[in-house]
Protein backbone atom coordinates (compact mmCIF):
# COMPACT_ATOMS: atom_id res chain seq x y z
CA UNK A 1 0.00 0.00 0.00
CA UNK A 2 1.21 3.49 -0.88
CA UNK A 3 2.72 5.66 1.86
CA UNK A 4 0.20 8.13 3.24
CA UNK A 5 1.06 11.85 3.10
CA UNK A 6 -0.86 13.66 5.81
CA UNK A 7 1.03 16.94 5.52
CA UNK A 8 3.86 18.51 3.56
CA UNK A 9 6.47 20.74 5.15
CA UNK A 10 8.57 22.33 2.43
CA UNK A 11 10.42 24.71 4.74
CA UNK A 12 12.14 26.71 2.00
CA UNK A 13 8.78 27.44 0.33
CA UNK A 14 6.24 29.99 1.53
CA UNK A 15 3.20 28.20 2.94
CA UNK A 16 0.15 30.21 1.88
CA UNK A 17 -2.61 28.09 3.39
CA UNK A 18 -3.31 24.64 4.76
CA UNK A 19 -6.88 23.56 4.02
CA UNK A 20 -8.83 20.47 5.00
CA UNK A 21 -7.03 18.45 2.32
CA UNK A 22 -4.65 20.74 0.40
CA UNK A 23 -1.39 22.43 1.29
CA UNK A 24 -0.93 25.58 -0.81
CA UNK A 25 2.45 27.24 -1.32
CA UNK A 26 3.06 30.70 -2.77
CA UNK A 27 5.63 30.51 -5.58
CA UNK A 28 5.35 34.18 -6.51
CA UNK A 29 3.57 34.30 -9.83
CA UNK A 30 1.72 31.03 -9.16
CA UNK A 31 0.53 28.75 -6.38
CA UNK A 32 1.63 25.16 -5.80
CA UNK A 33 -1.32 23.04 -4.65
CA UNK A 34 -0.49 19.71 -3.02
CA UNK A 35 -3.38 17.31 -2.34
CA UNK A 36 -2.62 15.37 0.82
CA UNK A 37 -4.25 12.11 1.91
CA UNK A 38 -6.11 13.88 4.72
CA UNK A 39 -9.81 13.18 4.97
CA UNK A 40 -12.38 15.50 6.48
CA UNK A 41 -15.76 14.18 7.60
CA UNK A 42 -18.44 16.34 9.23
CA UNK A 43 -15.90 19.18 8.93
CA UNK A 44 -13.48 17.33 11.23
CA UNK A 45 -10.08 16.24 9.86
CA UNK A 46 -9.47 12.56 10.59
CA UNK A 47 -6.27 11.37 12.29
CA UNK A 48 -5.75 8.73 9.60
CA UNK A 49 -5.06 9.41 5.94
CA UNK A 50 -6.50 7.47 3.00
CA UNK A 51 -3.80 5.94 0.75
CA UNK A 52 -3.79 7.35 -2.83
CA UNK A 53 -6.54 9.89 -2.01
CA UNK A 54 -4.51 12.99 -2.90
CA UNK A 55 -3.41 11.43 -6.18
CA UNK A 56 -6.99 10.47 -7.06
CA UNK A 57 -8.27 14.00 -6.37
CA UNK A 58 -5.52 15.58 -8.46
CA UNK A 59 -5.82 13.20 -11.40
CA UNK A 60 -9.63 13.35 -11.56
CA UNK A 61 -9.51 17.17 -11.39
CA UNK A 62 -6.87 17.20 -14.13
CA UNK A 63 -9.11 14.97 -16.27
CA UNK A 64 -12.15 17.25 -15.89
CA UNK A 65 -10.23 20.52 -16.30
CA UNK A 66 -8.97 19.13 -19.60
CA UNK A 67 -12.46 17.83 -20.51
CA UNK A 68 -13.92 21.35 -20.19
CA UNK A 69 -10.93 23.40 -21.38
CA UNK A 70 -12.67 24.57 -24.56
CA UNK A 71 -15.73 25.76 -22.62
CA UNK A 72 -14.14 27.69 -19.78
CA UNK A 73 -10.58 28.60 -18.80
CA UNK A 74 -9.20 27.02 -15.63
CA UNK A 75 -6.32 27.74 -13.27
CA UNK A 76 -4.02 24.84 -14.21
CA UNK A 77 -0.49 25.78 -15.34
CA UNK A 78 1.32 22.42 -14.91
CA UNK A 79 0.57 18.98 -13.45
CA UNK A 80 3.71 17.06 -14.43
CA UNK A 81 6.45 17.43 -11.81
CA UNK A 82 9.05 17.37 -14.60
CA UNK A 83 7.60 20.70 -15.78
CA UNK A 84 7.81 22.30 -12.33
CA UNK A 85 10.45 24.91 -11.44
CA UNK A 86 13.92 23.67 -10.45
CA UNK A 87 13.46 24.54 -6.78
CA UNK A 88 10.64 21.98 -6.54
CA UNK A 89 12.51 19.05 -8.08
CA UNK A 90 13.99 17.93 -4.74
CA UNK A 91 10.41 17.34 -3.56
CA UNK A 92 9.40 15.44 -6.68
CA UNK A 93 8.75 12.16 -4.86
CA UNK A 94 6.16 13.78 -2.58
CA UNK A 95 4.71 15.96 -5.34
CA UNK A 96 4.43 13.32 -8.06
CA UNK A 97 0.81 12.78 -9.12
CA UNK A 98 -0.71 14.82 -6.31
CA UNK A 99 0.22 18.40 -7.13
CA UNK A 100 -0.40 21.15 -9.65
CA UNK A 101 0.92 24.61 -10.28
CA UNK A 102 -1.95 27.03 -10.79
CA UNK A 103 -2.66 30.64 -11.63
CA UNK A 104 -3.46 33.01 -8.80
CA UNK A 105 -7.10 34.05 -8.89
CA UNK A 106 -9.37 35.97 -6.54
CA UNK A 107 -11.95 33.37 -5.41
CA UNK A 108 -15.62 34.12 -5.97
CA UNK A 109 -17.07 33.85 -2.46
CA UNK A 110 -19.64 31.18 -3.25
CA UNK A 111 -19.56 27.40 -3.24
CA UNK A 112 -21.30 26.58 -6.53
CA UNK A 113 -23.39 23.49 -5.84
CA UNK A 114 -25.45 21.71 -8.48
CA UNK A 115 -27.86 18.97 -7.48
CA UNK A 116 -29.27 16.49 -9.97
CA UNK A 117 -30.63 14.15 -7.31
CA UNK A 118 -32.07 14.82 -3.87
CA UNK A 119 -29.69 13.71 -1.13
CA UNK A 120 -27.75 14.87 1.90
CA UNK A 121 -28.58 18.29 3.33
CA UNK A 122 -30.84 18.95 0.33
CA UNK A 123 -33.00 15.96 1.26
CA UNK A 124 -33.25 17.22 4.87
CA UNK A 125 -34.22 20.72 3.72
CA UNK A 126 -36.82 19.32 1.31
CA UNK A 127 -38.38 17.17 4.04
CA UNK A 128 -38.67 20.23 6.28
CA UNK A 129 -39.78 22.86 3.76
CA UNK A 130 -40.42 21.33 0.33
CA UNK A 131 -37.61 23.56 -0.93
CA UNK A 132 -33.83 23.66 -1.35
CA UNK A 133 -32.21 27.10 -1.16
CA UNK A 134 -35.56 28.75 -1.83
CA UNK A 135 -36.25 26.59 -4.90
CA UNK A 136 -39.69 24.97 -4.65
CA UNK A 137 -39.58 21.31 -5.67
CA UNK A 138 -42.39 18.92 -6.65
CA UNK A 139 -44.26 17.19 -3.83
CA UNK A 140 -43.72 13.53 -3.08
CA UNK A 141 -40.03 13.19 -3.96
CA UNK A 142 -38.20 10.40 -2.15
CA UNK A 143 -34.59 10.20 -0.98
CA UNK A 144 -32.04 9.91 -3.84
CA UNK A 145 -34.68 10.58 -6.51
CA UNK A 146 -33.58 12.29 -9.71
CA UNK A 147 -34.83 15.88 -9.91
CA UNK A 148 -36.85 16.97 -12.95
CA UNK A 149 -33.96 19.33 -13.80
CA UNK A 150 -30.64 19.96 -12.05
CA UNK A 151 -30.78 22.93 -9.66
CA UNK A 152 -28.15 25.49 -8.63
CA UNK A 153 -28.00 25.78 -4.84
CA UNK A 154 -25.04 27.93 -3.78
CA UNK A 155 -23.65 28.15 -0.27
CA UNK A 156 -21.30 30.41 1.62
CA UNK A 157 -17.67 29.37 2.04
CA UNK A 158 -16.96 28.25 5.60
CA UNK A 159 -13.68 28.20 7.45
CA UNK A 160 -12.28 24.87 8.68
CA UNK A 161 -14.39 23.58 11.55
CA UNK A 162 -17.53 25.52 10.58
CA UNK A 163 -20.36 24.61 8.24
CA UNK A 164 -21.28 26.15 4.89
CA UNK A 165 -24.59 28.01 4.85
CA UNK A 166 -27.07 27.34 2.05
CA UNK A 167 -28.11 30.55 0.27
CA UNK A 168 -31.09 31.55 -1.82
CA UNK A 169 -30.49 33.36 -5.11
CA UNK A 170 -31.21 36.83 -3.69
CA UNK A 171 -28.63 36.43 -0.93
CA UNK A 172 -26.05 35.01 -3.35
CA UNK A 173 -26.59 37.95 -5.74
CA UNK A 174 -26.09 40.35 -2.82
CA UNK A 175 -22.72 38.72 -2.16
CA UNK A 176 -21.24 38.55 -5.67
CA UNK A 177 -23.42 40.74 -7.92
CA UNK A 178 -26.01 39.74 -10.52
CA UNK A 179 -23.68 39.40 -13.52
CA UNK A 180 -21.21 37.14 -11.70
CA UNK A 181 -24.06 35.12 -10.18
CA UNK A 182 -25.74 34.51 -13.54
CA UNK A 183 -22.45 33.54 -15.20
CA UNK A 184 -21.39 31.04 -12.54
CA UNK A 185 -24.92 29.63 -12.25
CA UNK A 186 -25.16 28.97 -16.00
CA UNK A 187 -21.62 27.57 -16.22
CA UNK A 188 -22.11 25.35 -13.17
CA UNK A 189 -25.30 23.85 -14.58
CA UNK A 190 -23.77 23.33 -18.04
CA UNK A 191 -20.64 21.67 -16.59
CA UNK A 192 -22.71 19.43 -14.33
CA UNK A 193 -25.04 18.29 -17.12
CA UNK A 194 -22.20 17.43 -19.51
CA UNK A 195 -20.14 15.70 -16.82
CA UNK A 196 -23.18 13.78 -15.53
CA UNK A 197 -23.93 12.50 -19.05
CA UNK A 198 -20.32 11.36 -19.50
CA UNK A 199 -20.16 9.69 -16.08
CA UNK A 200 -23.49 7.94 -16.65
CA UNK A 201 -22.07 6.43 -19.85
CA UNK A 202 -19.32 4.94 -17.65
CA UNK A 203 -21.70 3.64 -14.98
CA UNK A 204 -21.46 6.45 -12.40
CA UNK A 205 -24.27 8.75 -11.30
CA UNK A 206 -23.03 12.20 -10.25
CA UNK A 207 -25.80 13.03 -7.80
CA UNK A 208 -24.45 16.49 -6.98
CA UNK A 209 -21.22 18.43 -7.10
CA UNK A 210 -19.55 21.57 -5.82
CA UNK A 211 -17.27 23.74 -7.92
CA UNK A 212 -15.45 27.01 -7.42
CA UNK A 213 -14.68 29.96 -9.64
CA UNK A 214 -12.11 32.74 -9.44
CA UNK A 215 -11.39 36.07 -11.11
CA UNK A 216 -8.24 37.04 -12.99
CA UNK A 217 -8.30 40.55 -14.47
CA UNK A 218 -12.08 40.50 -14.41
CA UNK A 219 -12.33 37.15 -16.21
CA UNK A 220 -14.07 34.25 -14.45
CA UNK A 221 -12.23 30.91 -14.52
CA UNK A 222 -12.58 27.50 -12.85
CA UNK A 223 -10.36 26.96 -9.80
CA UNK A 224 -9.88 24.53 -6.91
CA UNK A 225 -10.80 20.90 -7.66
CA UNK A 226 -13.41 19.70 -10.14
CA UNK A 227 -15.90 16.82 -10.00
CA UNK A 228 -13.92 14.68 -7.56
CA UNK A 229 -15.21 12.19 -4.98
CA UNK A 230 -14.52 14.88 -2.34
CA UNK A 231 -16.56 17.57 -4.06
CA UNK A 232 -19.31 15.31 -5.47
CA UNK A 233 -21.55 12.38 -4.68
CA UNK A 234 -20.66 9.53 -7.05
CA UNK A 235 -23.08 6.58 -7.00
CA UNK A 236 -22.69 3.27 -8.87
CA UNK A 237 -25.43 3.17 -11.51
CA UNK A 238 -25.88 -0.60 -11.22
CA UNK A 239 -26.77 -0.31 -7.51
CA UNK A 240 -28.96 2.79 -7.70
CA UNK A 241 -32.45 2.57 -6.26
CA UNK A 242 -34.42 5.65 -5.27
CA UNK A 243 -36.08 5.80 -1.87
CA UNK A 244 -32.97 5.13 0.20
CA UNK A 245 -29.40 6.25 0.79
CA UNK A 246 -26.99 5.03 -1.90
CA UNK A 247 -23.65 3.29 -1.96
CA UNK A 248 -20.99 5.73 -3.12
CA UNK A 249 -17.43 6.15 -4.37
CA UNK A 250 -16.54 8.76 -1.79
CA UNK A 251 -16.04 9.38 1.92
CA UNK A 252 -19.66 8.52 2.72
CA UNK A 253 -18.26 5.15 3.78
CA UNK A 254 -16.27 6.93 6.50
CA UNK A 255 -19.25 9.09 7.48
CA UNK A 256 -21.39 5.96 7.87
CA UNK A 257 -18.75 4.36 10.09
CA UNK A 258 -18.53 7.50 12.25
CA UNK A 259 -22.32 7.58 12.62
CA UNK A 260 -22.29 3.89 13.61
CA UNK A 261 -19.99 4.70 16.57
CA UNK A 262 -22.02 7.82 17.50
CA UNK A 263 -19.19 10.24 16.70
CA UNK A 264 -20.17 13.68 18.06
CA UNK A 265 -18.87 15.46 14.91
CA UNK A 266 -16.34 17.46 16.91
CA UNK A 267 -12.54 17.19 17.22
CA UNK A 268 -10.66 15.15 18.18
CA UNK A 269 -11.47 12.58 15.52
CA UNK A 270 -11.39 8.88 16.40
CA UNK A 271 -8.95 6.50 14.73
CA UNK A 272 -10.35 4.65 11.72
CA UNK A 273 -10.14 0.84 11.56
CA UNK A 274 -7.77 -0.55 8.89
CA UNK A 275 -10.66 -2.02 6.86
CA UNK A 276 -12.45 1.36 6.71
CA UNK A 277 -9.23 3.02 5.48
CA UNK A 278 -8.58 0.29 2.89
CA UNK A 279 -12.17 0.17 1.60
CA UNK A 280 -12.32 3.96 1.31
CA UNK A 281 -9.05 3.97 -0.65
CA UNK A 282 -10.48 1.32 -2.98
CA UNK A 283 -13.59 3.42 -3.61
CA UNK A 284 -11.53 6.50 -4.52
CA UNK A 285 -9.28 4.47 -6.86
CA UNK A 286 -12.28 2.79 -8.47
CA UNK A 287 -13.83 6.19 -9.27
CA UNK A 288 -10.56 7.25 -10.92
CA UNK A 289 -10.36 4.03 -12.97
CA UNK A 290 -13.97 4.18 -14.17
CA UNK A 291 -13.90 7.86 -15.14
CA UNK A 292 -10.39 8.16 -16.60
CA UNK A 293 -9.10 4.63 -17.20
CA UNK A 294 -6.15 5.30 -14.89
CA UNK A 295 -5.15 2.48 -12.54
CA UNK A 296 -3.49 3.04 -9.15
Amino acid sequence: MQDVILQTDFLDLKLFKRGKVRDIYDLGEHFLIVSSDRLSAFDVIMKDGIPFKGIVLTQISKFWFDFFKDEIENHVVATDVRDFPNELQKYSEQLNGRSMIVKKAEPVQLECIVRGYISGSGWKDYQATGEICGIKLPEGLVESEKLPEPIFTPSSKAEIGTHDENLNADRAIEMVGKDVFEFIKNKSLAIYKKAADYALSKGIIIADTKMEFGLIDGKIILIDELLTPDSSRFWPLNKYEKGRAQESFDKQYVRDYLLSINFNKKPPAPSLPPEVIENTSKKYREALRILTGMEL
